[in-house]
């Protein structure tokens, strides 16, 4: 049996578990964090709880001064123990604005959610067979201060994800206003020409993923060269190589774009440096 955490309350997760009346359902009015579970444990879940709350601050939402890394890895560390997943998982995180209101909110205060599921492997892993990607163009993503943040408003990720399906690709890319590339429909975007790395800056609008920024960490410690920057749809035609990255998955090798194909020899070495970092 897994189970839920609704604010303090311990639930069984097999039923009703979210109250009537939650603004995250009503409205998407909430921020929210997916956490990889390596053996049994959260990781990176400094860099998690710090992007959350910075995401509820933006969204006006008034979290409690006691709302900090301790409290949340306590509170997902009972989840993991009582729902017995001893070895690979997932957890996602929410914090969603107190229930009430409208458009207009009766309270800023917040209120959490935390709900944990095992995964079959323990470690990150390379994907054997590349998935095929393309740009979504039906909708654009917006600049403004809420782009580098996971809130509840998703709907260009899930219809991006639905279309690149419905076209027989892995994912599809979405771009900005300017015709920037910034991210999948699920993950940060990392081209490499000539052994250097490529990614999206923050500027341009693209998530500020946790995974993003380990990877950009990693990257520099073992000498390869990082830029963030601008990304064009040509720059995918003249790379070498392109991988997504997010907490869950790690890295996922992109084969190819249109007509161009790619190779996986940087994204082979940097899921190899990510498993050394977290394999504790």
């Amino acid at each position: 049996m897994l189970y839920v955490n609704n604010n303090d309350e311990i639930l069984e997760n097999g039923g009703m578990t979210i109250k009537t009346g939650n603004r995250s359902y009503l409205y998407g009015d909430g921020v929210f964090e997916s956490i990889r579970i390596i053996k049994g444990q959260p990781i990176n879940i400094e860099n998690h709880v710090s992007r959350m709350l910075e995401g509820a601050k933006k969204l006006k939402m008034r979290p409690p001064s006691f709302y900090d890394v301790d409290f949340f890895k306590s509170r997902i560390i009972t989840l993991i123990e009582k729902s017995q997943i001893n070895d690979g998982g997932r957890c996602r995180v929410s914090l969603d604005r107190s229930s009430g209101g409208t458009f207009y909110p009766e309270s800023n205060e917040v209120e959490f959610f935390i709900e944990v599921y095992p995964t079959e492997i323990s470690r990150f892993e390379l994907n054997q067979k590349g998935i095929e990607i393309d740009i979504f163009t039906e909708l654009k993503k917006q600049k403004n201060s809420l782009s580098n943040f996971k809130t509840k408003s998703c709907l260009i990720y899930i219809m991006a994800a639905i279309s690149a399906r419905e076209k027989g690709l892995g994912d599809y890319l979405i771009t900005n206003e300017t015709g920037g590339i910034l991210e999948s429909s699920s993950a940060n975007l990392f081209v490499v020409s000539n052994g250097v790395l490529y990614t999206p800056g923050l500027e341009e609008g693209c998530l500020a993923g946790t995974m993003r920024m380990q990877i950009i960490n990693l990257a520099i410690k073992n000498g390869i060269k990082v830029y963030e920057c601008n990304i064009l749809p040509q720059n995918l035609l003249v790379a070498d190589e392109i991988f997504l990255t997010n907490a869950i998955s790690g890295i996922t090798w992109v084969s190819g774009y249109r007509t161009k194909r790619y190779f996986n020899v940087i994204s082979t070495k940097l899921i190899g440096f990510l498993n050394q970092k977290w394999l504790f």
